[in-house]
């Protein structure tokens, strides 16, 4: 296996997308606009670049809440009036955003389930079951650009990468370098800043960028093609272990709400 390329060209991959991070955090209404604009390249698309059911299921239900994340920032920031701008800034929308959360990792869930990657796919049951729950742990922040933060826990976060760089290992090997470092992007960030609330936002605009470059002209194959670091006792231990860390988890997690700890352990404020 010549590792070469990838020492080269996962770094600068990795190092492109923290400052796409930066850039759409700062930018909060290009960022809006430019993700609306985005959906021009549909005919791009439908090219070849975007096969099969959860492909299309996956580009779409993550290119249309980043837009509206950028709408909602903007009549945050703004404090912009009107029916529709109210309306995005209701909390109770704020269930709109853990509901694509949700069913983002549903969906690869059901897909790991048809792969046969059992244990993986029980961890990511299991990370549906420890999300936060909106509105109590989920805002858009009144300082800085109007961030979207979510509460999710470090622990959480990691949890989650390794859960979905084990799925991108099994469904999409030859991806999988390429999806690595978008996993990687989004959990350094907010190590970096010392803010894993920050999570969220920064997989967000990973995941879209991503998904956008790969629906439009797909490079990765050709740069950054992992398939051949694929095999099956690796991605059979790795779901087994996903699923046997998230346990202990789950049941910390349970703790905290049942004896009213979440509002402090996932907040991380301090007791008064």
């Amino acid at each position: 296996m010549n590792v070469w390329p990838h020492a080269i060209s996962m770094p600068l991959y990795l190092g492109l997308l923290l400052g796409i991070i930066v850039f759409f955090r700062k930018h909060y209404k290009l960022s809006a606009y430019f993700w609306l604009a985005s959906l021009l390249t549909i005919p791009l698309w439908m090219m070849g670049n975007v096969d099969g059911w959860f492909r299309w299921a996956k580009i779409v239900s993550v290119i249309i809440p980043t837009i509206i994340v950028g709408f909602s920032r903007i009549a945050i920031y703004e404090k912009k009036k009107g029916r529709i701008w109210d309306f995005l800034k209701r909390d109770e929308f704020l269930w709109f955003f853990y509901a694509i959360l949700f069913l983002n990792i549903a969906e690869a869930t059901i897909k790991d389930v048809t792969l046969g990657n059992y244990f993986n796919a029980a961890c990511g049951f299991l990370l549906c079951v420890t999300i936060p729950f909106a509105p109590t742990f989920w805002k858009f922040a009144k300082e800085g650009y109007a961030d979207l933060v979510a509460y999710t826990t470090g622990s959480w976060n990691f949890i989650y990468t390794s859960w979905n760089a084990c799925f991108v290992y099994a469904e999409s090997p030859t991806y999988f370098a390429s999806s690595l470092c978008i996993l990687l992007a989004a959990e350094l960030y907010p190590v970096i800043k010392g803010r894993p609330e920050l999570y969220i936002t920064a997989r967000i605009y990973t995941l879209a960028a991503h998904l956008l470059i790969r629906a439009c002209y797909d490079i990765f194959p050709q740069v950054m093609n992992s398939s051949t670091w694929f095999n099956s006792e690796v991605l059979k231990s790795w779901g087994m272990i996903n699923f046997v860390i998230i346990v202990p988890y789950v049941f910390w997690h349970m703790w905290q709400l049942h004896h009213n700890k979440a509002i402090v352990s996932f907040k991380r404020a301090k007791v008064s």
